[in-house]
């Protein structure tokens, strides 16, 4: 993996990009199929508890993470553009208790060919505060740390 832009930080959003020496294909697989996304999603030290999603415009996903301190954290979302191998859009919310959802925020995936590999970029807006999208940068790149390994053991 080349971090191209290691994140660049928008005024109510975050930037992240990476070249993935992996065809976009299998990148894709890594977004969208729940026993892939398990092995990458959460940060480092931190263990998934929960991988679901129905990969449909309007469906649902949700992810649990168990914190290095056992504190779990879940949050959730729903599609809301799907283009193959080219396109995810995903709300992001917080579970903050039984029945409250946090702030809402969106994430955009794109992925493009680059040669023999692959160009991912990653963008999320819409944080309440500075703080929050900090907080999202070190955790989605912790996660995308991830990724090189769990691609070259598919």
């Amino acid at each position: 993996m080349t971090i191209l832009n290691p994140a660049t930080s928008l005024e109510d959003g975050l930037l992240i990009e990476r070249r993935l020496d992996f065809p976009r294909s299998q990148v894709w697989r890594a977004w969208t199929d729940p026993e892939i996304l398990r092995r990458w999603i959460c940060p480092k030290d931190f263990t998934v508890t929960l991988c679901e999603g129905d990969l449909r415009v309007g469906g649902a996903w949700r992810t649990g993470m168990r914190a290095p301190d056992d504190t779990l954290h879940v949050c959730g979302g729903i599609y809301r553009e799907i283009v193959a191998e080219e396109r995810l859009v995903f709300s992001h919310r917080w579970e903050e208790g039984v029945g409250l959802l946090g702030h809402e925020t969106v994430a955009t995936v794109t992925l493009a060919d680059t040669g023999p590999g692959t160009l991912m970029r990653f963008a999320q807006t819409g944080f309440a505060s500075v703080a929050s999208r900090d907080g999202h940068h070190g955790g989605w790149s912790e996660s995308f740390g991830k990724l090189d390994p769990c691609l070259a053991a598919l």
